[in-house]
């Protein structure tokens, strides 16, 4: 083992998450250990890369393959507190290119590199889920939200003063609007709640729990068969249909995973979830558990969400305290453990492959399906991959039933959705209501309070950066799976992104195809060449040298990437791509005809 000297509380915190997987496959607390070991050796060097390898029984080679491919690690030392501004669309729409100025003016230094005293280093991330509150930076692993160059100055002050970082308290959950129903964000909307087992307990939290240990199993997976849940994570699949695909004849364990990983550009809704009201997930994730017959579930959170895997960790402690987690849990003979898993900053671990992947201490290299993870998911066992708001939702449908929950919605889209809106709109924010009860343009008009400023609506991407974009003549849609989809988008992860007049269009197409240039796996050829490619033309269109021709030529690139890839991240790219050219061709044309530079940080 590496000659490096750790400290004996660290390490044994390191044997204990060890144990969190099995034995055969400890290689699965690598992200974990790595995050520990840069959190306090500021890097991950040569020594951390071998101790590392050695702890867990694998090579060098494939802890340093982990360190360069996923972007919270570092093998160079950076300033004891480095600056991280969110450059994607709905902060840049904010206003983050002027506090990334800012910030290299006050500090004097540019991107990635130290200043003199060690203090600080200054880089750029993609989207930290918190884009209602944008411009957003994170210092280290803490968040700072609507920021300005006057509150800038205010935290490098206290920074410089003290020594110390800081953490601004959690703000108070947004207040509800008339038109919302809540469900999921019930507890949220409590005055004094404050997400704890206590709160949870006093407002009947694990009282479904309690009921589902007094039914039968596969009773329980008729019950969300019956309710027609569909998955809240993007595709929309059937909940109860993706549990009955779960090979329970093999003979091996049943592993239950909740995808945490909430990364796609405009999206933060679950992120409310897990900070406000904890306990209801975790109450959902053991019903799923039960019902399935897993004994052990990871919660895959994306790296960037610290606090909110500080509040589950701390939630499953409480939980454990009171025998709802553990070994015969409440005396009914059900064995249940959840452990969190971190991830470390790849968009491409939200698709449920690539997590699993991650999670087993891998590469986030989606898998080719079949076989899928029902058969052969985590550690080669059946599995099921449900996403935080999916899994919320089981409580409620368990205690009141499905029939309850049906007669929320419409058919094909039945109960609530949370959707979160970003951009320049009066009320941005996260809101819960009956799926198909309000259109787009309710939303934006009426739970928004319209544009700032009185701005003209240019327009919508509806569900998270990846879905194609809407014009304005088209947001009467009602907002549910099927209408949305009739009107040529998808509702994909909740997350809205509002568009108006001062918004340079050419500009919010590359931003959105240098996320996705950036988040690439690379496995795949059209994807990994393609979204370079698009990437490449639009910097060479932005500084003034587009060509006619580039504007076919961007759609063309595009939808030979669609299609053509292992997982759907090549749709990721490859539809608002050609829906922002094919509904926005004149302004395309224009930028290319005339050789005119846009600007990136209007």
């Amino acid at each position: 083992m590496a000659n490096l000297t750790i400290p004996t509380e660290l390490e044994r915190h390191i044997d204990e998450i060890i144990t969190h997987y099995p034995p055969q496959h400890k290689r699965a607390a690598v992200l974990w250990l790595l995050h520990l070991l840069q959190e306090h050796f500021g890097y991950l060097g040569e020594e951390q890369v071998e101790w590392t390898a050695a702890k867990l029984g694998l090579q060098p080679i494939n802890v340093f393959e982990l360190v360069s491919f996923y972007p919270m690690f570092t093998s160079k030392p950076r300033g004891k507190f480095h600056i991280k501004v969110c450059r994607t669309l709905s902060c840049e729409l904010a206003g983050s290119g002027r506090i990334l100025d800012h910030l290299k003016q006050k500090l004097g230094v540019e991107l990635d590199e130290n200043t003199p005293d060690g203090l600080f280093t200054i880089s750029t991330v993609e989207c930290l889920a918190a884009c209602g509150t944008g411009p957003v930076m994170m210092v280290n692993d803490e968040l700072f939200e609507n920021l300005t160059p006057e509150k800038v100055d205010a935290i490098l002050y206290r920074i410089k003063a003290t020594g110390r970082l800081e953490r601004e308290p959690l703000p108070a959950p947004q207040a509800a609007h008339p038109l919302e129903k809540r469900i999921l964000l019930a507890n949220a909307s409590r005055p004094g709640y404050t997400g704890s087992l206590a709160d949870y307990e006093a407002a009947d939290g694990y009282q479904a729990f309690r009921k589902a240990l007094s039914m039968k199993p596969d009773d329980i997976v008729h019950e969300i068969k019956e309710s027609q849940l569909r998955g809240r994570g993007g595709a929309g699949f059937p909940t109860g249909l993706k549990w009955g695909f779960l090979d329970k004849k093999s003979g091996k364990p049943i592993y239950l995973i909740c995808n945490a990983d909430e990364s796609e550009p405009g999206t933060f809704k679950d992120r409310q979830l897990i900070h406000y009201d904890p306990h209801q997930l975790l109450e959902g994730i053991l019903i799923s558990c039960y019902a399935v017959g897993a004994k052990v579930a990871y919660i895959y959170i994306r790296g960037e969400m610290s606090l909110g895997a500080k509040i589950l960790l701390k939630s499953i402690e409480e939980a454990r305290a009171q025998n709802y987690l553990g070994r015969d849990i409440l005396g009914k003979g059900f064995d249940c453990e959840i452990h969190v898993q971190r991830g470390a900053g790849a968009y491409i671990c939200g698709e449920e492959t690539g997590l699993i992947e991650s999670l087993e201490g891998k590469r986030g290299y989606p898998r080719i399906k079949p076989p899928y993870p029902a058969v052969i998911g985590l550690f080669g066992c059946p599995t099921v991959v449900n996403n935080v708001e999916t899994l919320a939702n089981i409580p409620f449908i368990v205690k009141n039933g499905a029939a309850w929950y049906r007669a929320m919605g419409v058919p094909g889209s039945y109960g609530t959705r949370l959707i979160c809106v970003s951009g320049p709109v009066k009320r941005p924010g996260y809101y819960e209501f009956e799926m198909g009860k309000l259109t787009l343009r309710q939303l934006i008009y009426d739970l928004c309070c319209g544009l700032k400023g009185g701005r003209t609506l240019t327009g919508v991407i509806p569900g998270g950066s990846s879905m194609p974009v809407l014009k304005p003549n088209q947001i009467d849609v009602p907002l549910d799976f099927e209408s949305l989809q009739k009107a040529g988008t998808m509702a994909g992860s909740g997350g809205v992104i509002v568009l108006d007049e001062m918004t340079d269009i050419v500009n919010a197409t590359s931003n959105i195809s240098r996320f996705y240039a950036h988040e690439s796996c690379g496995q795949c050829t059209p994807c990994r060449e393609g979204t370079l490619w698009i990437e490449k033309m639009f910097h060479r269109i932005q500084e003034g040298g587009g060509r006619p021709e580039d504007v076919e030529l961007l759609y063309d690139i595009a939808d030979n990437i669609d299609g053509k890839t292992i997982c759907p991240f090549g749709e990721a790219i490859a539809w608002p791509v050609k829906a922002f050219v094919t509904k926005y061709r004149s302004e395309f044309e224009k930028v290319c005809r005339n050789g005119e530079a846009t600007d990136a940080n209007r």
